[in-house]
């Protein structure tokens, strides 16, 4: 299977831990196909010693014929920069790995690839570079016209995931969000993306409540008794689906092990525990684009840049859920919201 890779920011650990991944995957029958820099990738392989020859592709249509050598990871250059400077903020590293990141979603579009992996970006290189859009998620439901991508966390090891009900929000604006948002339409289509890229027929979903202890009967906010709560019970015969739950009690209790998924109400509230039960292993997984699209749950570690210390591990394992979840999607139909 090809999987197509954007490189990342070139000055974070993004090249690295596409390197470092190259062997095992091919060892699992995948075929990574890289968009970003050349340069870049043959500079981090120089650095750190690493057993891979780069090999530049030509041209977009040069991409099918492309086959799994050992040790030979393809580059598609999308631009090349004058200097590589490991750990710093840079307006060619965030207009690279923007670059990258729109040619690799291209490649899985056109059917060239079969799933894309992102490597970490950097937001402020990002913004730097011009870019309104600085995180992959908004990037990528613009590319496509996709109005409400959800983020999905997926620990292969443990089996936790973990939804966002909203995204990269100020905390000021959930209330209204969840207030406004079409929540019973929301857990429909979790139930089916559960079903079709996981393959779990009746998803068990519990769902945590907004407040501090679920707002205690009232006492703090009433999110729960007047959104989340009526829309549990609207979708009880229909959906294997419980809750609102107090965040802190939920987890603690280690209650996540009862449950296919756990929905949050708001960024840390989901991440938060999500990173400290899984943080080397965890995945992002962008449900509802028209692609397959993950990338590992960290950063760009610039203070880990060209030493060779990063970790490969989520890298290696949101290839391997890419992969997976593109297996599910070609023999299993498209859900219904």
């Amino acid at each position: 299977m090809r999987v197509a890779v954007s490189t990342g920011d070139i000055h974070g650990i993004g090249p690295e831990i596409v390197l470092k991944s190259l062997q095992g995957l091919q060892r699992k029958g995948l075929v990574p196909v890289a968009a970003g820099s050349v340069r870049a990738f043959e500079h981090y392989r120089d650095l750190l010693g690493l057993p891979v020859r780069i090999e530049p592709v030509p041209s977009v249509d040069a991409i099918a014929r492309i086959s799994s050598d050992p040790g030979v990871l393809p580059v598609l250059s999308v631009e090349e920069p004058e200097t590589i400077e490991p750990g710093t903020v840079s307006k060619t590293a965030g207009c690279i790995a923007m670059k990258a990141l729109e040619t690799a979603a291209g490649l899985c579009r056109d059917g060239l690839c079969e799933a894309l992996v992102t490597a970490p970006i950097h937001k402020e290189a990002v913004a730097i570079a011009g870019f309104s859009n600085t995180g992959h998620t908004d990037f990528l439901a613009d590319l496509f016209g996709v109005p409400s991508p959800v983020m999905l966390f997926v620990d292969p090891v443990s089996g936790l995931k973990v939804a966002l009900a909203t995204i990269h929000v100020p905390l000021s604006a959930v209330p209204g969000l969840v207030r406004s948002m079409d929540m019973d339409g929301y857990f429909r289509s979790l139930a089916g993306w559960m079903r079709q890229d996981f393959r779990l027929e009746r998803p068990s979903i519990a769902a945590l409540g907004l407040n501090p202890h679920a707002s205690d009967g009232g006492v703090m906010g009433d999110e729960e008794a007047s959104v989340i709560r009526p829309c549990i019970e609207r979708l009880a015969g229909s959906l294997n689906i419980g809750g609102p739950f107090p965040a802190d009690g939920f987890f603690g209790s280690r209650r996540q092990r009862e449950y296919d998924l756990v929905v949050a109400m708001y960024h840390d509230q989901g991440l938060l525990p999500f990173k400290v039960l899984a943080f080397d292993t965890g995945v992002n997984v962008t449900l509802g684009l028209p692609i397959v699209r993950t990338s590992p749950d960290h950063g760009t570690g610039f203070d880990q840049a060209g030493r060779g210390t990063a970790s490969e591990r989520s890298f290696y394992e949101a290839a391997l859920l890419a992969a997976h979840i593109a297996r599910n999607r070609t023999s299993t139909p498209r859900p219904q919201p």
